[in-house]
């Protein structure tokens, strides 16, 4: 989700009355649910609950790589109706890979504490509107909904890429790597990613040399 795009209650809605009608599952990834701009974002098991839908055809995964800023403890979640998490869990029986019980530990003081999930949320609020300052006027940019990342227009992603860190020592990916080719056009060609992970005064330094080296 390079964009930042957050799914509305609406767009969950239609999702799963198109799951019901067409008889498919929904495998949601909402790992950035916790890291968003304006209104905390609806779940899709919180909106079957609403309108009374199957929760069968759902499957939402949740993980501290993201919540918790923990990305090395390789721990999230699974949930979702019942018939569905029983085969989830004989599934696990025979291809998972339980992580070991001292991070185990460490995993479920992460899950049990919300205070530092505020303190993580405002300061990536902080650093997009840090950002939002820094690219004021350029055209085509937006602030995303969701997520960390930045989604900036250039002419060419892989170009744009190597001369940034040729000529700054900033990295970012290009968009392309985030898409695949349709009818011999990729719709992430034109663009580059850039993760707002860095302590706040680095990542406003960085983000000055990226709009010096490729909008100056």
């Amino acid at each position: 989700n390079p964009q930042g795009a957050v799914a509305s209650r609406a767009y969950w809605t239609e999702l799963l009355h198109l799951a019901e009608k067409h008889d498919f599952t929904i495998f949601a990834d909402e790992c950035y649910s916790e890291i968003w701009r304006t209104a905390p974002p609806p779940g899709i098991l919180q909106v079957a609950a609403e309108i009374g839908a199957d929760p069968e055809r759902v499957f939402t995964f949740h993980s501290l790589s993201k919540r918790s800023n923990l990305p090395g403890l390789r721990s999230g979640f699974v949930a979702g109706g019942p018939l569905g998490m029983a085969q989830i869990r004989k599934l696990r029986a025979f291809a998972g890979a339980p992580i070991p019980l001292p991070l185990q530990r460490v995993s479920e003081a992460a899950w049990n504490d919300e205070a530092h999930v505020s303190a993580s949320l405002a300061l990536y609020q902080d650093k997009f509107r840090a950002a939002e300052a820094i690219f004021s006027g350029l055209q085509g940019f937006q602030v995303p909904e969701g997520g960390f990342f930045l989604w900036l227009p250039v002419e060419d992603g892989e170009a744009a890429a190597l001369k940034l860190w040729q000529d700054t020592g900033v990295r970012v990916l290009p968009g392309a790597y985030l898409s695949r080719d349709y009818a011999g056009f990729n719709p992430g060609k034109a663009y580059i990613r850039v993760a707002l992970v860095a302590p706040k005064e680095d990542m406003q330094q960085g983000l000055i040399r990226l709009r010096d080296c490729l909008y100056g």
